[in-house]
């Protein structure tokens, strides 16, 4: 039995907001992001995009989402779009996340001749890219001819990505060996914070790129792809899609990589599962 004054769960009022945002809006937003990069939106997801659009509402000076879905509509090309699809990116990442694929990329590779190339596709903050470096270095030591390319659909990311500067909290989840191999520590003003070592970042190419896009700027054959957390973003139709474009771009001998929590197994038949979220294509 409810006390006076009370509510029922149901007739609780919604949380106050400064700015207008009707379900149109949520519904064009979902479509803008959806053509701009085959991000697919739930409907649980309107608080976030309420929250991350809302500050570029803001930044504009504006009170209403609609005018601010005018002004992107307005200049389909310019800036601002970019700024938009950058705040619907989603960037969560860490140096070696899903550590058994760097430990299989290296017995690939180990003793390999020749030209290494690695495709990162879906860079973010440059965690993924810096670590496939590094693990090319340690198995094919600093001679060899190694080149990670490095892409992403955000470039604020891709910005702080080519910086290569973290903070000591991200890299001490590392051993020592690879702190002291791969990081300058910083000092004075840059305390706390490690940048990585030259070495290391010439190995890596930061490039933007738009997956759904018709084009894309690469130099294959690619001895791994590691496309990880990236298609779940993506409906089934855009998951196939790309993997029927990953597949030719691959050695025969070549790995995609996926996500902890992406199967392609029954998306496309040119791939064939290898291992634990480990893929090969089916020359």
């Amino acid at each position: 039995m409810l006390n006076a004054g009370e509510r029922r769960p149901a007739e609780r009022a919604a949380p106050e907001r400064d700015l207008e945002f009707r379900d149109a809006d949520f519904d064009r937003i979902r479509a803008l992001i959806y053509q701009r990069a085959g991000i697919v939106l739930a409907d649980h997801k309107r608080d976030m995009v309420y929250s991350r659009v809302g500050r570029r509402v803001r930044k504009h000076g504006l009170h209403r989402f609609q005018d601010y879905l005018a002004r992107l509509e307005r200049d389909p090309d310019g800036a601002e779009n970019e700024a938009f699809t950058n705040t619907l990116t989603t960037n969560l990442t860490a140096f070696f996340r899903e550590a058994h694929h760097f430990r299989l990329l290296a017995d690939h590779l180990l003793g390999r001749g020749g030209p290494v190339r690695i495709w990162s596709a879906g860079a973010s903050t440059g965690e993924e890219p810096y670590s496939i470096a590094m693990t090319l270095l340690e198995v094919l030591g600093d001679r060899a001819d190694i080149e990670v390319l490095a892409t992403d659909i955000d470039t604020d990311a891709l910005d702080r990505a080519r910086q290569g500067v973290y903070s000591l909290e991200q890299i001490n989840k590392l051993d020592e060996h690879r702190r002291k191999r791969f990081f300058q520590r910083g000092s004075g003003r840059r305390a706390g914070y490690a940048r990585v070592r030259p070495e290391v970042a010439a190995r890596v190419r930061f490039e933007p790129l738009n997956l759904v896009a018709p084009g894309w700027r690469v130099s294959p054959p690619f001895d791994a792809i590691f496309c990880r957390n990236v298609m779940i973003y993506f409906d089934r139709t855009t998951q196939a899609r790309i993997l029927e474009r990953f597949a030719p771009l691959l050695k025969r001998d070549g790995l995609l990589f996926a996500g902890h929590s992406e199967s392609f197994s029954y998306i496309s038949d040119r791939f064939r599962l290898r291992g634990q979220t480990v893929y090969v294509p089916n020359h």
